[in-house]
């Protein structure tokens, strides 16, 4: 016979799974809620203060067709400038709080970032040889994006290479290829400063490697764009092998899952997004290595849920971040990845002295 509390308890872990699935639904409610509010006000801070009623009305106008032309400055400053610099900031913040998660899982280690992979190296190189060197001047305002991007897959393709060398590609092999990869990465961008004799393209890319959404325009959307949305959803439509693949490599074997494949697939995913996001913006450190565990600590660690809520706190996160780091010292603009380390920096020794205590 049973006892009640071993029945009481069986009965809670039934129902725990329901309860984490509609609290999930409530905190990405209620964060989808900020995000629409935060983006309104944020565009709304800058040197040039504008109301919310104004922000409103411009992208009512030119988003929806709704209201009335609101001509002056205003329009521009809101449309051309802020509006798309707001919607990159929520895109590569979604992008790499998301990824965050995924990376974690895969190499099952809670202090992993998406940076790990050497994408970020990868993408501050071909940066730089677009800034010093005129590399892709061909392609007009995308060059420096297009640069970026293609050194970002190049460090992908290196990546992956040097960790299948040894046959199965285990997470430590992909952590210390990656490793390897950023550190000649590293040493070829600061090669290409010194051997640069422009000032002004050198602190270009000393700017751009610490992250920055000054160059937000609309012509750059689409790649950010593309970026999150493939990566939402794969990880969405993978969210249970991402389950399984935490838990342990036969964990997933047991439920169908070659951990093998699935990690070079997955891997895949998050380097195109955060290729995508850094050759928009630049490095923009520990919004992907802190985010997931404020997301695990409102909705558990089931990534059906966590993901959503990740991304959603990344993108507040950023803009708010991009919101200070452009009004703090103006008229000069500090850079954003210098204003995230300094955020970052205390949430991760918390993380730290709580992970020593468990």
């Amino acid at each position: 016979m049973k006892s009640p509390v071993k029945k009481s308890q069986s009965s809670r872990s039934s129902r725990s799974p329901h309860r984490s699935g509609r609290r999930g639904i409530v905190w990405v409610i209620v964060l989808s809620v900020m995000l629409v509010a935060s983006a309104i006000i944020t565009v709304g801070i800058g040197p040039v203060a504008i109301s919310p009623d104004v922000v409103t009305r411009v992208i009512g106008f030119h988003a929806f067709g709704v209201g009335e032309h609101t001509p002056g400055s205003d329009d521009n400053i809101v449309w051309l400038i802020r509006v798309p610099r707001v919607i990159l900031g929520i895109l590569v913040g979604a992008a790499l709080a998301m990824t965050g998660v995924a990376v974690q899982s895969l190499v099952r280690n809670p202090l992993a970032d998406p940076y790990l992979l050497g994408i970020s190296s990868g993408a501050s190189t071909g940066a730089a040889a677009s800034i010093l060197f005129g590399f892709g001047a061909g392609a007009g305002a995308l060059a420096l994006t297009g640069s970026a991007f293609l050194g970002a897959a190049a460090a992908i393709v290196l990546v992956f290479s040097i960790a299948r060398l040894g046959g199965r590609l285990l997470p430590t092999r992909l952590v210390f290829a990656g490793i390897a990869v950023s550190f000649a990465l590293a040493a070829l961008t600061n090669f290409l400063v010194f051997a640069s004799d422009s000032r002004d393209g050198t602190r270009a890319v000393l700017f751009w490697m610490l992250g920055s959404l000054g160059q937000a325009r609309w012509q750059s959307l689409p790649i950010a764009l593309a970026g999150i949305a493939i990566a939402a959803f794969f990880l969405m439509m993978w969210s249970r092998k991402l389950d399984a693949i935490a838990i342990g490599d036969d964990t997933a074997r047991a439920l169908g899952t070659n951990p093998t494949q699935f990690r070079a697939l997955a891997a895949l995913i998050v380097s195109v997004a955060i290729a995508a996001a850094v050759s928009v913006s630049g490095a923009i450190g520990f919004v992907g290595l802190v985010v997931p565990h404020l997301a695990r600590r409102l909705v558990g660690s089931t990534h059906r849920v966590s993901l959503p809520v990740a991304g959603l706190l990344g993108g507040i996160l950023l803009i708010w971040a991009d919101a200070l780091a452009r009004t703090a010292f103006a008229p000069r603009e500090l850079p954003l990845g210098v204003l995230t380390a300094l955020i970052g920096t205390p949430l991760l020794i918390a993380l730290v002295r709580r992970l020593n205590a468990r």
